[in-house]
């Protein structure tokens, strides 16, 4: 007797259909679970029988085998337990099988029957829908993956709740998704006394998503400045919010299954390993970068990271999304984020004080940022020298434009950018926009043109960097709400690229 059960199966942020097969045939009494099972699929036997033990249902003395369909897809995760159930209920008649066979289901069992919550629900209904399924999942679980209108999600607290539903007598009600979270704005972009130039930069890099980087000596506000960039951004798109969720739904960082509408904001330290920044991991799970799509990624003390973790991020920079490659299978995660690094001067920070500098000086300096490779600064679109505040800015109120008034103009010129790019899938801001597309919307006039040429010649520009200004330009345009680019805005975005460096690697 067969009996057939569907889950899914992770492959990033796709979750791939999976026929949970359950045959009871003649021979020595034995559970054994087929199909390419990792250790926590292979224990789901000694879970399932005793949360069946615990419902006094008893498995018969026949040979059991559960066959998990493709066999050649690797199967990682609590979440078979639910189904593998379901499966050997409906071989047991004690449930209908074509009630089972139009359901989807991912659940953890205690050994008490109780429905533990797992991770990717969201994208699991993603799949049940496609699928035209009913989505069956922990109660708990229920609230995140309800936000996918084209799926019913069910929510069983146990697995008797499960078996009540399927054969009518206590039928469960859809669950209703998460609430949408608004995320408190952080600190106040007035409460930074001075650092005027850093704070235009940080609005440029808000409004075009372009890859910011600070330098300057400790103290002098380059984290403060940096964790009010999520202030100063809109919130997320409808479209944002669920490819965000999705990611965050694997990673199991999704509260009470609630959508937040604030972009994410992730500052690793930089001792983490290459798996923790990049993803990968036993489980090829998602990296820093993947749980920053569409947010900020802040990396402080960016010299420190091992060099091994800063070269990962180059490709992941320039196509927004990361292949993770393990010899059982290829992960693909989206990483579409705005990098905001900071870093001293030198190891000491003192080298613009030559009465505090190292004995070492100047040549530090080149030695410590000389851990940044050339083909890695080069796709920083702003970089910005920060100062040391001086005790008369300190002494001084809260001055300049607050976060909520630099806020409503990155979202104008984010409104702009969304307008423009509206018939071009995959591009939403200017820092996206490449080839035929980007000459279209930033065509250079004579005057621009003789400005380039001039800066190329004089300071290398490598063909990335010049793309790079003319990307930064086209944003500070918007900004400023011009149709056209202008020498203005050439002019200040060439003067963001070449702080502080000589020559483009």
């Amino acid at each position: 007797m067969v009996a057939q059960a569907y889950t899914v199966a992770f492959e990033g942020v796709e979750a791939r259909i999976v026929e949970v097969q359950c045959a009871l045939t003649a021979g020595l009494p034995g559970f054994s679970i087929v199909g390419l099972p990792d250790k926590a699929v292979s224990e789901a036997r000694d879970r399932v029988r005793t949360a069946l033990s615990a419902m006094s249902i008893a498995l018969p003395s026949k040979r059991i085998t559960i066959n998990l369909s493709p066999a050649d897809l690797p199967k990682e995760g609590s979440h078979f337990d639910l189904p593998i159930a379901l499966g050997l209920l409906a071989a047991l008649e004690i449930v209908p099988k074509d009630a089972v066979a139009g359901t989807l289901a991912l659940g953890e069992l205690s050994l008490d029957g109780t429905l533990v919550p797992v991770v990717g629900a969201l994208p699991a209904a993603m799949a049940a829908a496609e699928d035209a399924r009913t989505l069956l999942c922990p109660r708990d679980s229920g609230a995140e993956a309800a936000w996918v209108d084209a799926c019913t999600v069910i929510g069983a607290a146990s697995l008797l709740e499960v078996v009540h539903h399927f054969s009518g007598r206590q039928i469960l009600a859809p669950c209703t998704a998460g609430e949408v979270t608004e995320d408190g704005r952080p600190g106040d972009l007035a409460d930074v006394k001075g650092q005027e130039k850093a704070k235009r930069a940080l609005e440029i890099a808000a409004a075009g998503r372009h890859h910011l980087m600070f330098v300057g000596a400790p103290g002098s506000g380059k984290s403060m400045l940096a964790a009010r960039m999520p202030g100063i951004l809109p919130p997320l798109s409808p479209i944002e919010a669920l490819e965000t969720s999705m990611i965050h739904s694997l990673a199991g960082l999704l509260d009470a299954g609630g959508i937040s509408r604030a972009r994410p904001f992730r500052e690793p330290h930089h001792t983490a390993s290459q798996a923790a920044i990049i993803g990968g991991g036993r489980s090829a799970k998602p990296g820093e970068i993947s749980l920053a799509h569409n947010g900020v990624l802040f990396m402080d003390e960016f010299p420190e990271f091992p060099r091994t973790v800063l070269e990962t991020l180059r490709q992941p920079i320039e196509t927004g999304e990361v292949m993770i490659a393990r010899a059982n299978a290829h992960v693909r995660y989206p990483c579409r984020f705005l990098l905001v690094a900071a870093a001293n001067p030198c190891r000491c920070g003192n080298l613009a004080d030559a009465g505090q500098a190292c004995s070492r000086a100047p040549a530090c300096g080149e030695e410590y940022l000389g851990r940044i490779s050339g083909p890695l600064m080069d796709r920083f679109d702003l970089r910005v020298e920060v100062p040391p505040v001086s005790y008369a800015d300190l002494d001084l109120p809260a001055s300049g434009d607050t976060s909520a008034t630099v806020a409503a103009r990155v979202a104008q010129a984010r409104d702009r950018q969304a307008a423009r790019f509206e018939a071009h899938e995959g591009v939403r801001t200017n820092a996206d926009a490449a080839g035929a597309m980007l000459e279209a919307i930033a065509a250079l006039d004579p005057e621009c043109r003789a400005l380039m040429k001039r800066a190329a010649d004089r300071f290398g520009l490598s063909a990335r960097g010049y793309h790079r200004v003319i990307r930064v330009a086209r944003t500070i345009a918007d900004l400023e709400g011009s149709a056209e680019l202008r020498r203005p805005h050439l002019a200040e975005a060439l003067g963001y690229r070449l702080v502080g460096v000589a020559k483009e690697s």
